[in-house]
């Protein structure tokens, strides 16, 4: 499945080039971005709700496909994760699982007045690093091999977007489709789930 999620978005970029490129007068635009991401991880059954704040940043590309609609390439670092809190006779604390990627969302973006605008596609995203810490009555930190894990992760991607140019403001949410875990493992049915807050910054 995995395989065949980034086979689709290579072609779909190259067939949004291929248009741009029969264009004429068409304006890229360039930009930063960074900002607040609020994740977990879920189930086919039941949704975690402990919520692990990171963040994201990185740049972006709008490619106009016409004056309303324009293709929005991403690549960002970002965290994932989710975080466990305990309470009982014995001990208090909590325990958090960070994830980290590269990670590359395709989106196409719908100006639907000038400056307020929805965007939709997917995301790929390679896992770069992956630990647990813990702090409270049991403080620690272990470092993980990615190799545990389903190194690629994929999924949905969609959201709004105010422009104040040269500045943005946007909230995008992230529903992964693939595992994070091995098959074979007990947990091998978590994926990825983030809600983002993000500012952005027009270069040109």
């Amino acid at each position: 499945m995995k395989s065949n999620f980034l086979y689709a978005l290579t072609l779909f970029m190259t067939a949004t080039f291929g248009m741009l490129h029969a264009q004429e007068n068409v304006t890229t635009e360039f930009g930063i971005k960074g900002g607040l991401n609020m994740s977990n991880l879920y189930t086919d059954d039941a949704d975690d709700e402990n919520v692990l704040f990171g963040f994201n940043a990185g740049a972006y590309a709008t490619l106009p496909v016409s004056d309303f609609v324009a293709i929005q390439p991403e690549l960002l670092f970002t965290t994932r994760g989710s975080e466990l809190e305990y309470n009982n006779v014995l001990a208090q604390g909590n325990v958090k699982l960070k994830l980290n990627y590269i990670e590359l969302p395709l989106l196409v973006r719908v100006n639907i007045t000038k400056n307020f605008n929805i965007h939709a596609g997917g995301y790929a995203s390679y896992m770069v690093s992956a630990k647990s810490t813990g702090d409270g009555d049991f403080e620690f930190e272990d470092q993980y091999d990615t190799d545990d894990f389903n190194k690629f992760d994929a999924g949905l991607a969609g959201g709004i977007g105010v422009d104040f140019s040269p500045l943005s403001v946007g909230l995008r949410y992230n529903y992964g489709l693939t595992t994070i875990v091995k098959d074979g493992d007990d947990s091998s049915d978590l994926k990825n789930s983030n809600l983002s807050l993000y500012l952005s910054y027009k270069l040109n």
